[in-house]
C-alpha cells in the first residue's frame, strides 16, 4: 500500500483537495498587502523632490448572498470525494493483490495435479509397453498412451509460464521488480465463504462503498455549484482601505511624513453580461441533473454487484461437495480400469478416458475452490472494503 503508484497518486489528489479547501476557508478573511512607493522628481532643473508612502491596504468581500459560503461547501464536498476515491483505489488494490496471490496458489495446485498425472501416465506408458511385449496390447495402445503423456507434459510448460506471468503481475501491484513470490501451499488455505448469506441487504450497507459515496459527494458539489451560479446574479459588496505614512498630502511635501488613512465601500450589481450568467446557471443545473443520475446509477450498480457476489458464493459452495464426490468416483474408476486392463478384460481406451476424466475433474475442483475464494474477495470489494 505504501509503494503502489496508483495509491500514491490518489493520496496526492487528496492533498490537492485539502489545499483547495484551505483556500476556500480563508476566503472569508480580509486580504492585506504592503505596497511601499517612493519617487524622486525635478522640474525645470530645480532641486529634486523626494516623496514616499508606506501604505498597508486591505480588502474584504462581504458574503451577503452566499457565494463564498457555497464555494467553501463545494470544496469540502470535493475533498470528501477525493478521500473516497483514495479508499476506492486502496480497496481495489487490496482485492487485486488477494486475487493475484490466490491465483498463484490455484496454479500451483493445478501444476501439482498435472505433475502427479504426468508421473501416473508415465507409469501407464511403461505398463502398456510391457503388455505389448507380452502380446496383450498393440502398438496403437502404446502410441495413444504416449500421446496423452506428451500432452500433459506440454500443459505443465503452459502452467509454469502462467505462474511466471502472474508473479510478474503481483510484483507490479506491489511496485517491485519481477521476482519469485513466496507463498503457502493450496492445502493450507482456510479462506471460506460465510456459513449464511442474505441476498437482501439494507441500502445503508451500500453507503460503505467509496464509489457510491463519491457519486453522492459529486452531487453535493454540483448542488453548491448551482447555488454559486445563482448568487452571481446578486450584487457583491466589498470594503477596502489603506493606512500608512506619507510625506505627500494634497500636493504639499511635508517632512517628516504624516499618518494617512482611507476607507472605501463598494457595491457591484451585474446588469448585463451578454447572457454569461444565465448560461453558467443553465450549465450548473444540467451538471447537477447529471450528477443525480450518476448517483442513482451508482446505487443500482452497487446493489447488482453485491447480489452477484453473494449468489456466486452460494453457488461455488454448493458445487464444492458435488465436485469432491465426482473426483472420488473418477479415482475409483481409473484404478479399476487400470487393473482390468492389466488382466486383459478391458481396453486401453477405457483407461485413457478414465484418466482424462479424472484430470479434468481435479482441475475443475481446484478452479471451483479458487472461485469460492474469489467470491469472498469480490464480496469484500462490492461492499466497499475497509477504511483501515
Amino acid at each position: 500500500l505504501q509503494n503502489n503508484t496508483d495509491l500514491q497518486s490518489a493520496r496526492l489528489r487528496v492533498e490537492q483537495a485539502e489545499a483547495a479547501m484551505l483556500s476556500a476557508k480563508l476566503a472569508y478573511l480580509p486580504s492585506f498587502a504592503l505596497a511601499p512607493q517612493g519617487t524622486i522628481s525635478s522640474f525645470d532643473k530645480h532641486e529634486a523632490v523626494e516623496t514616499y508612502s508606506l501604505p498597508l491596504t486591505a480588502s474584504w468581500q462581504l458574503d451577503f448572498f452566499g457565494g463564498i459560503r457555497n464555494a467553501k461547501k463545494q470544496a469540502k464536498a470535493l475533498l470528501e470525494q477525493s478521500r473516497d476515491y483514495e479508499q476506492a483505489v486502496q480497496t481495489q488494490l487490496i482485492a487485486g493483490i488477494a486475487n493475484t496471490y490466490y491465483t498463484l496458489q490455484m496454479l500451483d495446485a493445478q501444476l501439482s495435479i498435472c505433475e502427479q498425472t504426468e508421473h501416473s501416465w508415465g507409469e501407464s506408458v511403461k505398463s502398456t509397453r510391457a503388455l505389448m511385449n507380452a502380446g496383450m496390447a498393440n502398438e496403437a495402445a502404446v502410441s495413444q498412451m504416449e500421446a496423452a503423456h506428451l500432452a500433459v507434459k506440454a500443459s505443465l510448460l503452459d502452467l509454469k509460464e502462467q505462474i511466471n506471468q502472474v508473479e510478474n503481475s503481483l510484483s507490479l501491484l506491489l511496485a517491485e521488480t519481477p521476482q519469485h513470490i513466496q507463498r503457502t501451499s493450496w492445502t493450507e488455505v482456510t479462506f471460506a465463504c460465510p456459513e449464511s448469506l442474505s441476498i437482501g441487504l439494507p441500502i445503508q450497507l451500500l453507503a460503505n462503498r467509496p464509489d457510491v459515496r463519491a457519486a453522492e459527494r459529486n452531487l453535493e458539489a454540483a448542488f453548491y455549484s448551482t447555488n454559486m451560479a445563482r448568487s452571481s446574479f446578486y450584487p457583491s459588496v466589498s470594503l477596502s482601505g489603506s493606512a500608512g505614512w506619507t510625506n505627500s498630502a494634497g500636493g504639499v511635501i511635508i517632512n517628516p511624513g504624516k499618518f494617512l488613512a482611507s476607507a472605501v465601500g463598494s457595491l457591484t450589481q451585474p446588469l448585463f453580461a451578454q447572457g454569461r450568467l444565465v448560461g453558467q446557471l443553465k450549465i450548473a443545473k444540467a451538471q447537477q441533473e447529471q450528477a443525480s443520475l450518476a448517483f442513482q446509477q451508482a446505487l443500482l450498480n452497487a446493489g447488482a454487484e453485491v447480489n452477484e457476489a453473494m449468489v456466486a458464493c452460494e453457488t461455488s459452495r454448493a458445487k464444492s461437495d458435488l465436485l469432491d464426490r465426482q473426483v472420488a468416483s473418477l479415482e475409483k474408476a481409473y484404478h479399476s480400469t487400470s487393473l482390468l486392463m492389466q488382466h486383459g478384460t478391458t481396453t486401453y481406451l477405457e483407461v485413457l478416458t478414465a484418466q482424462q476424466s479424472l484430470l479434468s475433474a481435479q482441475l475443475q475442483q481446484t478452479a471451483n475452490r479458487f472461485k469460492e475464494i474469489q467470491c469472498i474477495i469480490n464480496l469484500y470489494l462490492a461492499l466497499g472494503g475497509s477504511k483501515n
